[in-house]
């Protein structure tokens, strides 16, 4: 199987996969989001990673793993493909990391600072 196919297939499974997130499941406060799928070369399987937004990944995993069989028809109904991967679905946490990473930026941003000091008036006093 050729690499380009399995991106081929990594893209059209992402995007079935997030609309199907996006009209069939409701989560409350979070927005949960495909960041990856990655499927094996033989295309049997496929691990599909979600971030979470806002919420408990935990919850959010739990409910979307128990609705794999739901996940994996739909699929099998829009994807036209040999056989349909068996997903694998994952927590994708660089998405929160990077909120995080902001946030903290932001914090330092607001830390006081040391007053700069003017480089051409600490020569000319030394004249």
């Amino acid at each position: 199987m050729s690499s380009q196919r399995i991106d081929r297939v990594n893209a059209l499974l992402l995007r079935e996969i997030s609309t199907i997130l996006q009209r069939d499941f409701e989560f409350k406060g979070s927005l949960v989001t495909v960041s990856e799928v990655e499927t094996t070369p033989d295309m049997r399987e496929a691990k599909v990673f979600i971030s979470v937004l806002g919420g408990n990944y935990k919850i959010a995993l739990e409910k979307i793993r128990n609705k794999r069989a739901f996940i994996q028809s739909k699929i099998a109904k829009r994807v036209v493909l040999r056989n349909t991967p068996i997903l694998d679905f994952r927590y994708d946490g660089s998405a929160s990391r990077g909120v995080s990473m902001v946030n903290l930026l932001d914090e330092v941003e607001e830390l006081p600072k040391a007053p700069v000091e003017d480089i051409d008036d600490s020569k000319s006093s030394e004249d």
